[in-house]
């Protein structure tokens, strides 16, 4: 049985009481960007069952967030659960950074509930046992096996419960609020389109990243000594996504870290420093940047495309070799006066409905193998424009640059583009909305 997700890690919580009288230190990575190399083999690394954790913390109220109490019972038992997800060993170095996030995790648990109570949000029971039915199965087991194999290491069925059914609701509501609002433009689509044809050429890079915010954790130092445990932990074995997904925040937390592939010079210095040297295979060190650090997993890397797309459509004119200066000048004034009128869209219909027009739709090719009069047109031109008059040895034609993406088989297509938009635009709107949650509540520790 694999419990790959978040349960694998539920057999080191017996470590967490071990901790207070025989302590385990983490190694401390080797200087440099690249930290070592990840085991693909971690994630699916068999489980086994642990008896409940019985380390100690004080019971009462820890916090409040405005008129709810966060209680050490609840406090112990999302440490439990954090640490079943992410498969990180407790140490005694780590274990604070581990309370901390647990109750960072609970603090904004609570906003969001008194945001999804405000709105009447209401996620039913059918829809948390759906969520759980689906961990299980990605895990490789049952619900109920799933829940009895967390309840062995001292994790309450409810815990896991109530995170679902706040994160379910929380969804449903950032999605209701705010996806409408995130849609991306055509001009936003178009110009991510034009930044990837451009960039073709270059290095590219698949990653998983990890970004520390030094805001959440109490600064940059807090922030640079808690990638230093993680990355020690994952060294050892904690899986990369598992942790990515409890103490990343960066959007790409939900995907497990997941960026996608990231041209050369398009990530911050520091970054781009550590990519130059990295593996596929690799983790870097902790790299400090503003306001945060970042842990990077070169997953893959490769050479830039080779092809540039272009889609095009023309109306011309014919006039061959024998063609007179005047002939020339009565088509070229003709297109002129007829490009104002012209997009994409149209192009075609009206080449045909006018005598002496010619048109077609010269679909999908490589820039590199279009005559070379057009070439630079479908390089630079403006997504959707249409050029002045163009010579060619067959007449005058009118070029409209319907579409341009980079060429080869991983390149991303409009879709695609559109999505990875839409959802970085809907995770900025919702880490502002939790911020500003945070910013007006009343949050004290006891």
């Amino acid at each position: 049985m694999r419990l790959n997700r978040y349960t694998a890690g539920v057999a080191k919580l017996a470590l967490v009481t071990a901790l207070l009288t025989s302590p385990v230190v983490a190694q401390t990575p080797p200087q440099g960007q690249a930290a070592g190399a990840l085991d693909p083999a971690a994630q699916a690394a068999p489980a086994q069952a642990a008896p409940a954790s019985s380390f100690q913390m004080a019971e009462g109220v820890v916090a409040t967030v405005n008129d709810q109490i966060i209680t050490g019972f609840d406090l112990r038992q999302r440490m439990l659960l954090l640490i079943a997800m992410t498969q990180v060993q407790p140490t005694e170095e780590n274990l604070p950074a581990l309370q901390n996030q647990a109750l960072q995790n609970l603090i904004d648990e609570k906003l969001q509930q008194a945001e999804l109570a405000r709105y009447e949000v209401n996620v039913t029971d059918e829809e948390v046992q759906q969520e759980i039915a689906a961990m299980a199965q990605e895990a490789g087991t049952t619900p109920d096996t799933y829940l009895n194999f967390l309840q062995s290491g001292g994790i309450l069925p409810q815990t896991l419960q109530q995170r679902v059914r706040v994160e379910t609701g929380w969804r449903m509501l950032v999605g209701g609020r705010f996806r409408a609002r995130t849609r991306p433009t055509r001009n936003q689509i178009e110009q991510a389109m034009r930044q990837i044809a451009e960039q073709a050429s270059r290095q590219q890079y698949l990653i998983g990243e990890i970004y520390i915010d030094a805001a959440r954790v109490g600064g940059q130092q807090a922030a640079l000594d808690g990638a230093r445990q993680l990355v020690a932990q994952m060294i050892q074995g904690a899986p990369f996504q598992n942790v990515a997904r409890q103490f990343s925040s960066a959007p790409s937390a939900v995907r497990g870290g997941d960026a996608g592939w990231l041209v050369q010079g398009s990530v911050p210095p520091a970054v781009q420093q550590a990519l130059d040297v990295l593996q596929p295979g690799q983790l870097s060190n902790p790299i400090p940047v503003e306001g945060g650090v970042y842990i990077i997993y070169l997953r893959d890397k490769r050479d830039g495309a080779a092809t540039n797309l272009v889609s095009l459509r023309q109306m011309m004119i014919a006039a061959d070799d024998t063609a007179t200066e005047a002939q020339l000048a009565d088509a070229s004034q003709r297109l002129d006066a007829l490009k104002p009128q012209l997009s994409c869209d149209n192009i075609l219909q009206r080449a045909t409905s006018e005598q002496g027009l010619l048109g077609a739709d010269l679909g999908e090719s490589d820039v590199g193998d279009l005559a070379p009069q057009f070439q630079q047109i479908a390089r630079e031109a403006e997504i959707g424009s249409v050029s002045g008059p163009v010579r060619t040895p067959l007449g005058l034609h009118l070029i409209a640059v319907c579409g341009r993406r980079a060429g080869g088989p991983q390149a991303p297509t409009t879709q695609q583009v559109e999505g990875r938009l839409w959802n970085e635009q809907l995770a900025a709107l919702e880490r502002r909305y939790i911020r500003d949650l945070r910013a007006d509540a009343l949050i004290e520790f006891k």
